[in-house]
């Protein structure tokens, strides 16, 4: 019922293979597993009964990952206009992801920059666009090396033909909204609100376009040639990094300690060795451009170079948000907001990689199956953001709340050659978060006993 009232199930249709894709989103809300796991989900939640399908095992399972797939833009533009109708919002959020695998055999796979800290691990890139409230309206995968910048591109085709939208503003993180990108961009008559690298912070401070007193205005804006720049310093994440070094050079302070230890301890120990280690644990810890590792005749010690320490800690907590927004159109203090909204799309990244969802590790081995996978994630995350909406004033996460209704069991009755599945009314916690998302279960469920079963050799 909430999948059909927030447009999913139209939009996934009603034959077998949208219902077979409502399935596979309904269990990685509630199972984040294989697709074999989500064949024993159906099996024993009557999934087939409830869902009017013919019986089905993993393979089709895995074909349906690749109709999604080749069906992805068509479902993607009905929710659109299922959510927004003529009034298509003005700005979109991207950002961009990476996620491991397991196997070398997908053709996406390849090694990239990794964000999961999986060494060894191939991997594919995620690009998510969203709407400004954070809603996802578009996923697409990528090969495994592919850069951020090069994700773009396709977006802005998903926008312009896709969603059919005009004269709309896209944020992106720092480094992703490149030359080529923000030529792509003015061509469809796009806005864009991004933020700069410390490289080009510090090359716009040499050259005189910036001053380091404008970082401690709450906000600050500097337009060159049009496109405006503002500038804010973080009190909190200054605080961050100061501990975060003072942490890393007590570290070095105590392996320093156990060193000299042993050198007094031991008069044949070489100590060019011992201070050697101590500057690869320097730099180890990113700490030697302002730690310094010295030795005088068998005695460590250890200096801080000023001006080292002085360019490390400049630009702390500092921030550039660029944008050609016009002045007329938004505030500064606006934009600023915009490009901090770019949260609400990592924290749809934490939900589907180590979150609820679990998008990792992915197993599937053809083009197709990563990106159906993929796109069944997001739906079931627009699920989990309507169910997390119903059910805001209950002390309870999505999670907790679908194994608390988990326990609501049927009954099967035969009455002279009648069979079906007496529902009983729920109570308590069930009874609210029923209630909550205006759920009404029916007194009685067809029982066609439709089974399904696993195999055990399966072709991905």
């Amino acid at each position: 019922m909430v999948a059909r009232r927030l447009g999913l199930a139209q939009a996934l249709g009603s034959q077998r293979p949208g219902k077979l894709a409502l399935w596979q989103v309904f269990a990685r809300l509630m199972d984040q597993g294989s697709r074999l796991s989500a064949v024993r989900l159906a099996e024993s939640h009557a999934a087939a009964d409830l869902l009017g399908l013919d019986p089905f095992h993993e393979e089709h399972l895995y074909q349906n990952l690749a109709w999604l797939a080749q069906h992805q833009e068509a479902i993607e533009q009905r929710l659109f206009r299922r959510s927004y109708g003529d009034a298509a919002p003005q700005l979109f959020l991207y950002d961009v992801t990476s996620s491991y695998l397991e196997g070398v055999n997908n053709v996406l796979a390849a090694f990239g920059y990794n964000r999961d800290g999986k060494k060894g691990k191939q991997q594919l890139v995620i690009g998510l666009l969203t709407g400004p409230e954070g809603a996802p309206v578009a996923v697409r995968v990528f090969a495994g090396n592919t850069s951020d910048p090069k994700t773009v591109t396709e977006q802005i085709r998903t926008l312009a033909q896709g969603f059919g939208v005009g004269k709309v503003t896209l944020v992106g993180d720092r480094g992703m909204l490149k030359l080529p990108q923000l030529q792509a961009l003015k061509e469809h008559e796009f806005h864009y609100i991004t933020a700069i690298t410390k490289a080009q912070i510090r090359q716009l401070l040499k050259t005189g376009a910036f001053q380091m007193h404008l970082f401690e205005s709450e906000l600050a804006e500097v337009v060159i040639d049009n496109t405006r720049y503002i500038l804010r310093r973080n009190p909190q994440r200054v605080s961050e990094l100061a501990a975060n070094r003072q942490n890393k050079l007590s570290a070095l302070k105590l392996r320093m300690s156990d060193k000299q230890r042993y050198l007094d301890e031991h008069p044949r120990a070489h100590p060019e060795i011992a201070r050697n280690r101590l500057v690869d644990y320097a730099k180890l810890l990113k700490i030697d451009q302002w730690a310094k590792v010295t030795l005088s005749e068998r005695t460590l010690a250890l200096e801080i170079d000023p001006e080292a320490w002085a360019r490390e800690t400049q630009l702390d907590g500092c921030y550039v948000i660029k944008s050609e927004v016009p002045g007329d159109t938004a505030t500064a203090a606006a934009i600023h907001q915009r490009y901090k909204d770019l949260a609400q799309v990592e924290g749809a990244f934490r939900t589907f990689k180590s979150g609820h969802l679990e998008i990792r590790p992915t197993f599937v081995q053809t083009e197709a199956s990563p990106r159906g996978h993929v796109f069944a994630v997001m739906l079931a995350y627009l699920l989990e953001r309507e169910l997390a909406h119903y059910w805001r004033h209950l002390d309870t996460t999505v999670s907790e709340a679908l194994d608390e209704l988990g326990s609501v069991r049927g009954i099967e009755l035969a009455i002279a050659n009648v069979t079906c599945q007496k529902v009983p009314q729920p109570t308590g916690l069930n009874q609210e978060l029923l209630a909550a998302a205006q759920v009404k279960l029916p007194d009685t469920l067809p029982l066609r006993k439709t089974h399904v079963a696993t195999r055990k050799k399966t072709v991905k």
